[in-house]
C-alpha cells in the first residue's frame, strides 16, 4: 500500500514536534517536505537524519512556504498538515483555499493529539496571542512554587533556527550556556530571565527526549508556552493569559481561541492600562467561551533601572521582537516606560534602519517609533548594533527582558526596563497552585 503523501506547513517549532510525534517512523505516511514561514532565513535547510528517523535516511528538505503549490503539483500532496501559530483566522482560511484549490487536504490537528504525558506534574503557561505577559506569569508561577519548596524547571516553545540536529535537546542553567548554544536574541529573550532566577530550562527539537531530561530533575515542570500554541505536553493545569490591549483577538487568532477554550484559569492581563471597556469585552468573551474557568485580573507594571537617566532625555526605545513583529503590537513594554518615567522625546529610528533591521521595518509597516530586538543571525545582531548606533538619542530605553550589553556593544548608554505579574482583586495565583 502506498504511503500517503503529506507537507508539513510550520515555521521551525510546532512543525518539527508533529512530525516527532505523529509521523516519524509512521510507515502510513511520507512527509515530502517542511515548509516554513513567519521566521527569516529558516527555510533551505535540512531537517536532519539524525531526527527524522529511518523513514528519511537522507533527512527532510525544509521550503519556503511560497513554494507550497509547487510542491503540491509535484509530489501529489495529499494532506498539508498546518502546523504553525499566533495565525488570525482569515490568514488561516486563505492558506486552507489555497491548499484546497491546488488539489489537497488543509489539515489542522486536534490540540491533544500531540501532548506528550510526564510522570512529573504539568502546569502550562499559554496564550491567545504573542505579548500578552507568559513570560510574567511563568515567573510568577515560579517564584510560588520555589516558596513551596518545590524544585521547578521549566521547558520553553522551541525556536530551532540554527543547527537542527546539534540543537535536538538544550540545557540553559548558565549564561554561557546562550553562548554555547548559539542562541539569537529571540531564544535570549525566553532563557535569560530564567537563569537570572537559577531556573533550568529546556528547549530545542526533540520534545520526548527533552521531557525525558527534565523529569530526571524537577518536582514540576512549567510548559512555557510561544506565540499563542498549545501545550506540547499533557498539562495538569492549564493557565493561558488574555490582553485587553486588543480586545476580540481571543476570538480570532489560531490557536489562541483553543487554548482559552482549554484553559484551567484565564488571567486578563494588563488592566491598568487598558481601556475599561476593552477589559469588559475580554471578560464576556472568556466567559463565553469557557464559563468554568478562573479568571484573575491582574496587570504589569514596568520599572527601570535609573529613573534620572531618563528624564527628560531623548530616548530610543528598543523593544521585545517577536511581540511586535508577528504580535502586531504597536508599543511594548519600553515605550509604556518612556511615557511613565518622563522622557523628553522618543526618537524614531526607522530612517536610521540598517540592512535586515530595514527589511523588517518594510515587511512590518505598523512599527514606528521603536527598534524591535531583532537578531536572528549574526548579521542581523550586527545590524541590530549598528542602527542603534546610527540614531541620535542620550540614551537606549531597552524593554527586550535580556541585558543587551551581553550580545551588542553600542556607543550609549543602555537603560533596561522590567516587569512584573501584579494580580488584582480576589483570585490569586497563589490559591490556585496550593489547591494544585
Amino acid at each position: 500500500m502506498d504511503r500517503k503523501k503529506i507537507l508539513i506547513m510550520g515555521a521551525a517549532g510546532r512543525d518539527f514536534h508533529n512530525f516527532n510525534v505523529l509521523y516519524r517512523d509512521n510507515e502510513d505516511y511520507d512527509v515530502v517536505a517542511f515548509t516554513a514561514a513567519q521566521i527569516p532565513d529558516i527555510d533551505g535547510r535540512m531537517y536532519p537524519p539524525s531526527l527524522s528517523g529511518k523513514l528519511y535516511p537522507n533527512g527532510i528538505p525544509i521550503h519556503d512556504e511560497s513554494e507550497t503549490v509547487s510542491l503540491i503539483k509535484e509530489h501529489g500532496i495529499v494532506d498539508v498538515i498546518f502546523s504553525y501559530s499566533d495565525v488570525n483566522y482569515v490568514t488561516l482560511m486563505n492558506k486552507a483555499a489555497l491548499v484546497n484549490a491546488t488539489g489537497a487536504n488543509f489539515v489542522i490537528l486536534s490540540a491533544t493529539d500531540t501532548m506528550i504525558p510526564s510522570k512529573v506534574p504539568i502546569i502550562s503557561i499559554c496564550a491567545v496571542r504573542t505579548g500578552c505577559g507568559k513570560s510574567q506569569t511563568t515567573r510568577k508561577v515560579i517564584d510560588i512554587l520555589k516558596a513551596k519548596g518545590k524544585k521547578v524547571v521549566a521547558i520553553r516553545h522551541p525556536m530551532p533556527y540554527g543547527d537542527l540536529a546539534k540543537q535536538a535537546v538544550q540545557r540553559f542553567a548558565e549564561y554561557s550556556d546562550l553562548d554555547k548554544h548559539e542562541c539569537t536574541i529571540e531564544e535570549r529573550e525566553e532563557y535569560e530571565p530564567h537563569i537570572d532566577k537559577g531556573i533550568v530550562v529546556y528547549a530545542g527539537v526533540d520534545y520526548g527526549a527533552i521531557l525525558a531530561e527534565a523529569e530526571k530533575e524537577a518536582d514540576v515542570i512549567i510548559w512555557d508556552g510561544g506565540n499563542n500554541d498549545t501545550p506540547f505536553y499533557k498539562p495538569d493545569l492549564q493557565v493561558v493569559i488574555v490582553d485587553p490591549h486588543r480586545p476580540g483577538h481571543e476570538l480570532l487568532y489560531y490557536p489562541g481561541e483553543t487554548n482559552l477554550r482549554m484553559a484551567d484559569v484565564v488571567i486578563i492581563n494588563k488592566i491598568k492600562t487598558a481601556e475599561p471597556a476593552n477589559v469588559e469585552i475580554v471578560r464576556k468573551n472568556t466567559k463565553m467561551l469557557n464559563p468554568n474557568a478562573i479568571i484573575i485580573d491582574a496587570a504589569s507594571p514596568v520599572s527601570i533601572e535609573d529613573e534620572e537617566a531618563v528624564k527628560g532625555k531623548n530616548v530610543l526605545v528598543v523593544e521585545d521582537g517577536p511581540t511586535l513583529t508577528h504580535g502586531e503590537m504597536n508599543y511594548g513594554a519600553g515605550t509604556v516606560a518612556a511615557k511613565q518615567f518622563g522622557v523628553g522625546s522618543m526618537v524614531d529610528p526607522v530612517q536610521y534602519a540598517l540592512g535586515t533591521i530595514k527589511d523588517t521595518y518594510d515587511k512590518y509597516t505598523h512599527m514606528t517609533g521603536f527598534l524591535p530586538a531583532m537578531g536572528y543571525s549574526d548579521e542581523q545582531i550586527n545590524d541590530l548594533q549598528e542602527t542603534i548606533n546610527a540614531v541620535p538619542c542620550d540614551i537606549v530605553l531597552a524593554g527586550t527582558p535580556i541585558d543587551l550589553t551581553r550580545v551588542i556593544t553600542v556607543n550609549k548608554p543602555i537603560v533596561r526596563v522590567f516587569y512584573r505579574l501584579e494580580e488584582i482583586g480576589g483570585n490569586k495565583l497563589e490559591e490556585v497552585l496550593s489547591k494544585f
